[in-house]
């Protein structure tokens, strides 16, 4: 055996053995502290005999933590997410009964409810300790991780990192950090707040910052499907009412979702920008990726094929995690309760209501999902996978309740650095290089919401405006939370609410709202209700939403002119005529009117399109939501997320440039669908060249993972993308590579929105309900 074997032995030696002796004597602090635990006969022991006992007791219980404990886990999946993480102390209570019933001459004894403390305490130290060991040697730390996920690649057949080496292309990481605006970032950079990333900006070789501006409808929903899949084309807002079906789509409830989804790839013809060698950690949207966890479009799919919970079983088989992840949710739930008090003790203002089940889901934002997420990134990385996206929404959920500049969302920021830092120091040891992108999907503009500061919401300014009854006392509108959705779907629960519930009569206006936008539909009138016709049913009800000092604009189709944007004073611009700077939207700053005009066209526009009020010179905005931190409409910095990429990757306004018509190239980053244009041009960079293996039909609709077929049925099955590396330009014969639309050049590629030519790869593959990467993540929090 070589040197660096023997040394390697070795450190794996001493680390095993200096855990053990750590957990020996917690249990025997355990012991002389707890009444109902005990490690020696009735008759008493020495204190040698005391030690050995212990000794004996935590070697039994590591060893059924690590070899009983995955399997108990994998029986489990099926038991809803949040269930299984409460579930997990019991059962280590077990495994710790057990190992005491194994001590020789039954020594060891502890109550039930003691062995669960005992369990958990022994679980949260042996894993700090091996942490702590792993991280002062950096090589041990990543030869183990990257040793198990090795194990796992020969176990399915798949090429192992001696195979590839660091040599080969670089992967690519992108981390969404949700709802963080340009603003909002470098402050904190800046301010000490985030040092990594202020890491990232100070090196001279490292990573640029610029803003982009999102679409009208500033939110998760239009902007993820944009920057995964290409297309955002019919996305008007958060939520929207669609007449011919009477559905409510709401962006964050997995079976709209998924419809989103298979609308985006039917449109696009091709499967996202994660097809090839992809992974999709926490979005909403699965992005033709094959390796799938807590992704919600997949939550509404049934059988073998639903794996949007597949990060739970990778995070939980180890229970130290377990323990770790619910210390910090109780921690986070206290923070939250904390921190709500002393807001309402201090007559904060604005302020919303933050009690009931909101510290729940604030903590499972904050705590579960940023863990079990960044848990799948670094087992993606150890996997070697070429492109991995995955969307952290702490900060978001935060700053609806608290504001995008509390107190409370800054250090929520700071927890987000942390992570951020893990994710580059493990990009040092993994099996290929990788480049790190982050960005955001929005920002957010602060202000009181609109119930807050009239008295009265948005429906009951519709139903006055229309002659219906007005509760007597403004009702809440309900929050658009992704994190309470995700909540309940980790705990198998419907997604749905109160948005939508029907109105009394079908000729009752549907009102709802996505942040500071609101949307009216009237079910009863088939198509886009006209301007004529909604004055015929409710003459006051356009004039009065258009003077109230709460709303910025409206747009409604007019017979006569077109589309028209009405203001305060009777002002009435066409759409076609809107200029930025002038008119109603004056205020809302540069591309208000291309959004405004874009917006216009999609066939689900409501009725009545109702933007809030903006002030430039404070940023405030009023949601039509009970959140004092929104975003969804146009209005200040929820229209400028951010992107930060290595200065070794091209300018991204090349690469609009490259794919705009000649005549109208843009002079910024503007829509989801630009910046998608650029991420898919770095991953072009980043894997080479790359030709089509087999046609598709033009005629086909394409799966929601990127097959086609040429029927236009859409399968349920999962489907792989063959991957063969070309090392200049196409070749036949076994150098072909599949291609995705997104890593064709500019000039291979279709214009943007019309069906592609015939030169769409199929997929084909087994479903794997659980990641690749599964053993590689349980190691990173061993």
């Amino acid at each position: 055996m070589s040197d660096g074997r023997w040394r390697t032995a070795g450190g794996a030696l001493l680390r095993v053995t200096s855990v053990w002796a750590v957990s020996t004597l917690t249990m025997l602090a355990l012991a002389g502290v707890l009444p109902d635990f005990r490690l020696q006969s009735a008759d008493g022991d020495s204190i040698t005999r005391t030690a050995f006992t212990a000794a004996w007791g935590a070697g039994a219980f590591g060893l059924l933590s690590a070899l009983v404990w995955p399997v108990l886990v994998r029986a489990l999946l099926v038991v809803p997410a949040l269930v299984l993480g409460a579930l997990v102390f019991f059962l280590n209570g077990s495994l710790l009964l057990i190992a005491l019933r194994l001590i020789p001459d039954g020594r060891g004894d502890a109550a039930p409810e003691t062995a669960v403390v005992v369990a958990a305490v022994m679980s949260a130290v042996a894993s700090a300790a091996s942490t702590a060991l792993a991280v002062r040697d950096d090589d041990a730390y990543r030869r183990r991780l990257s040793r198990l996920a090795d194990r796992r690649r020969r176990r399915d057949g798949i090429p192992g990192s001696a195979d590839r080496g660091r040599g080969g292309p670089p992967g690519i990481v992108f981390v969404q950090l949700d709802g963080v605006g340009h603003r909002v970032l470098e402050r904190a950079a800046a301010d000490g707040v985030m040092p990594t990333v202020a890491g990232l900006l100070a090196d001279e070789a490292g990573h640029r910052l610029t803003p982009w501006t999102t679409d009208w409808s500033s939110q998760t929903g239009a902007s993820q499907l944009g920057i995964l899949h290409g297309t955002n084309h019919d996305v008007p807002a958060f939520r929207w009412f669609e007449k011919e079906t009477g559905t409510v789509m709401v962006s964050s409830r997995p079976a709209s979702a998924l419809e989103l989804q298979r609308r985006a790839i039917a449109r696009t013809r091709y499967g996202g920008l994660l097809t090839v060698d992809g992974a999709s950690r926490g979005n909403l949207f699965g992005g033709g990726a094959d390796q799938l966890a807590l992704v919600l479009s997949m939550a509404a799919r049934r059988g073998k094929g639903r794996r949007s919970r597949a990060g739970y079983f990778a995070y939980f088989s180890d229970p130290a995690n377990a323990v770790r992840t619910f210390l910090s949710f109780v921690a986070e739930v206290c923070r939250e309760i904390g921190q709500s008090t002393l807001a309402r003790a201090r007559k904060e203002s604005p302020r919303v209501k933050r009690g009931g089940l909101y510290p729940f889901i604030r903590a499972f934002a904050t705590v579960v999902e940023r863990d079990v997420v960044v848990s799948a990134v670094i087992g993606d990385m150890f996997a070697g996978r070429t492109a991995v996206y995955a969307d952290l929404v702490a900060y978001d959920e935060v700053a609806h309740h608290s504001g995008p500049h509390s107190r409370d969302a800054e250090k929520v920021l700071a927890r987000l650095d942390r992570s951020l830092g893990l994710i580059t120091k493990i990009a040092d040891h993994t099996p290929r290089d990788y480049r790190i992108v982050l960005l955001s999907d929005h920002g957010q503009s602060p202000g009181e919401t609109f119930a807050g500061r009239y008295g009265l919401t948005l429906r009951d300014l519709v139903r006055a405006g229309c002659g219906l009854p007005v509760p007597r006392r403004a009702q809440r509108t309900r929050s658009a939370s992704e994190a309470r959705d995700a909540v309940r779907t980790a705990l198998h629960r419907p997604v749905g609410g109160r948005e939508a519930e029907q109105p009394a009569k079908s000729s009752d206006p549907v009102v709802l709202a996505s942040g500071n936008l609101g949307l009216l539909s009237f079910p009863d009138i088939e198509g886009r209700a006209s301007r004529e016709q909604i004055d015929r049913r409710c003459p006051a009800l356009l004039g009065t939403l258009a003077a109230h000092p709460g709303v910025g604009f409206l747009l409604v189709r007019s017979e006569k002119h077109g589309s028209v944007v009405l203001g305060a004073g009777g002002e009435e611009v066409p759409v076609a005529e809107l200029t930025d700077g002038q008119g109603p939207i004056a205020v809302f700053g540069e591309g208000a009117a291309d959004a405004v005009r874009r917006t216009d066209t999609f066939p689900h526009v409501a009725d009545v399109m109702v933007n809030s009020m903006y002030d430039p010179e404070s940023g405030r905005v009023h949601a039509f939501e009970e959140q004092i931190g929104s975003h969804g409409g146009l209005g200040g910095e929820q229209s400028r997320p951010f992107l930060l990429w290595p200065r070794t990757l091209a300018d991204p306004l090349d690469a609009v440039a490259a794919a705009a018509p000649r005549e109208r190239v843009p002079a910024g980053l503007v829509g989801a669908e630009a910046v998608h244009l650029v991420l898919a041009r770095w991953l072009r960079e980043l894997s080479g060249p790359q030709v089509p293996l087999q046609p598709g039909g033009v005629d086909g609709a394409v799966h929601a993972d990127g097959a086609v077929h040429a029927d236009g049925a859409v399968p349920d099955g999962p489907v792989r993308l063959l991957d063969r590396r070309l090392p200049d330009g196409p070749h036949d014969g076994d150098s072909a590579r599949a291609v995705t639309p997104a890593q064709a050049s500019p000039s291979e590629r279709p214009p943007h929105g019309e069906p592609l030519h015939d030169d769409v790869p199929a997929r084909s593959g087994r479903d794997q309900p659980l990641t690749d990467s599964d053993d590689a993540v349980r190691g990173a929090h061993g």
